[in-house]
């Protein structure tokens, strides 16, 4: 659990240390500072994160948040946008100014492109709008503390049971059998893979793959999923890639 100097900034909440539950994903115990100002949505976020097993800490106002994150090792920040005190983007561009590069996830009603790009700008790693389903939330601070697990361990071949993805030769082979992709189905099978065993969402997708900072009202998504899935499991017994009911996609090998 992270050490606080004393005294406590106002507005500040320990959670209980991480107690993994049997049924949660594998975290490895991540650290979260939660900034947010609404102490219901807090508590709901911290309660649902503990159930994930993770450490959270919460801070109810800017001033204490920023204390706390430059205080303090986390594996992610979530930090809303709009804060007493001093403002999400004032805390993320200050902490970046600072040499802090803990991924950050911005949340937000403000969910216009502009706002967005503002956000990411000032130094957000994420940006989710509100409202927003706390599945997504979960995935995206999951895979944002993946990263930092990862930094320094760049992978150059991804592997998920027999498919293996070669990011500096751009080569796709299953069972050592060459796969043809288009430069789109190539990225959507990259990013599938890169975030393997994890639940990849539609709008993570349509940020990630299509560049996307909306929901175009079409059905891209599922016809290029339709067509990688053609290629990758076509004559092969296992598949691969799952459709996961009312949360998105997941790469993953077994059953």
């Amino acid at each position: 659990m992270p050490q606080v100097p004393s005294p406590l900034p106002d507005g500040y909440n320990q959670q209980q240390a991480c107690e993994v539950p049997m049924n949660a994903a594998n975290t490895d115990c991540m650290k979260i500072l939660i900034i947010e100002d609404d102490l219901e949505t807090a508590a709901y976020l911290s309660k649902a994160f503990r159930e994930a097993g993770m450490t959270v800490d919460h801070a109810s106002d800017g001033d204490s948040g920023f204390f706390l994150a430059n205080e303090n090792e986390y594996d992610v920040l979530v930090v809303d946008r709009m804060l007493p005190k001093r403002d999400g983007l004032s805390i993320i561009s200050n902490l970046r100014a600072n040499g802090n590069d803990t991924a950050v996830l911005i949340l937000s009603a403000l969910g216009q492109v502009d706002d967005r790009v503002t956000g990411l700008r000032a130094g957000g790693d994420d940006y989710l709008t509100k409202p927003y389903a706390f599945s997504e939330l979960l995935a995206r601070v999951e895979i944002l503390g993946r990263r930092k697990g990862a930094a320094g361990q760049a992978e150059t071949v991804y592997r998920v049971g027999d498919l293996e993805l070669d990011r500096l030769s751009h080569e796709v082979r299953r069972a050592g059998k060459a796969i043809a992709l288009q430069p789109r189905e190539y990225r959507l099978l990259e990013f599938l893979m890169k975030n393997s065993g994890q639940v990849v969402t539609r709008t993570m997708l349509l940020e990630h793959v299509w560049d996307y900072h909306f929901d175009p009202q079409t059905n891209v998504i599922d016809v290029h999923i339709s067509r990688l899935r053609s290629k990758i499991e076509k004559d092969f017994d296992q598949p691969l890639l799952r459709t996961i009911r009312g949360a998105g996609y997941m790469m993953k090998s077994g059953d």
